[in-house]
C-alpha cells in the first residue's frame, strides 16, 4: 500500500484544518495517510522514511513558512546527507489571512525543500477558479495556484471559519492527485526493478 505523510505546522489551527482535507483526498484513494504535526516529527522520523510521498504543509508568516517548519526543515538535513527522501514524491500547501499574503513564495520554499532532498514535486493540477465573471469563491483553486494548494483564513476567526469548504476541497484535490501520482510512481519503479 502507498504510504503518504503529511507533515505540517499550524500556529492557529488553520492550516492543521487544511491538512486534514489533505489526508482526506490521500484517502479517497488506496494510499495509507498519516498525518505529523512538526511538533512531532522527531518522533516520526521512521515513518517519513518509509513514506513514498510527502506532503508539506505551513501557514505563510511574514512571506514565509513558519518557524517551526524551517527548524523542522533544518532538521532534515540528517536525512538530505544520506539522500533517504530522494526520489519519494513531494507537494505543499499553505495558508495565510491575506488572498495573497506571499503564499506564492512559501509554496516556493517547500518545493525547495523538496529539490534539495532529490524528491519529485506534484504541482496542483487545477486551473485556476473564480477569474471570470461566472467564477465564484465555491470554484476549487479560487487563489488561483499552480505549485501548490493555497488556501485563505480570516485572521480575525478561528479556524471553524476557515479555511472555506472550497479552499478545503482544492487541498484534498491535492493529496488525491499526490497519492494517485505516488500510486503509479511505486508500480513504475517495480516494473523496472
Amino acid at each position: 500500500m502507498t504510504k503518504v505523510a503529511i507533515v505540517f505546522h499550524s500556529g492557529y489551527g488553520h492550516t492543521a484544518k487544511q491538512a486534514e482535507a489533505v489526508r482526506n483526498g490521500v484517502a479517497r484513494t488506496k494510499a495509507s495517510p498519516i498525518l505529523i504535526p512538526v511538533e512531532e516529527a522527531d518522533n516520526h522520523w521512521d515513518d517519513l522514511k518509509a513514506a513514498d510521498a510527502i506532503i508539506f504543509g505551513s501557514p505563510t508568516y511574514m512571506g514565509s513558512v513558519s518557524g517551526e517548519f524551517k527548524a523542522f526543515a533544518d532538521k532534515s538535513s540528517k536525512v538530505w546527507f544520506e539522500q533517504g527522501w530522494k526520489d519519494k514524491i513531494a507537494a505543499g500547501f499553505t495558508n495565510s489571512s491575506s488572498l495573497n499574503g506571499d503564499k506564492h513564495s512559501t509554496l516556493q520554499q517547500l518545493s525547495l525543500l523538496a529539490a534539495q532532498h532529490g524528491m519529485h514535486w506534484v504541482s496542483l493540477g487545477l486551473m485556476p477558479g473564480n477569474n471570470s465573471s461566472t467564477g465564484s469563491n465555491e470554484d476549487l483553486n479560487r487563489l488561483g495556484a499552480s505549485l501548490g494548494a493555497m488556501a485563505q483564513s480570516n485572521a480575525d476567526q478561528g479556524p471553524e471559519h476557515g479555511p472555506i469548504p472550497s479552499d478545503l476541497e482544492t487541498a484534498a484535490h491535492l493529496g488525491e492527485r499526490v497519492a494517485t501520482i505516488a500510486t503509479q510512481f511505486a508500480a513504475a519503479k517495480k516494473v523496472a526493478a
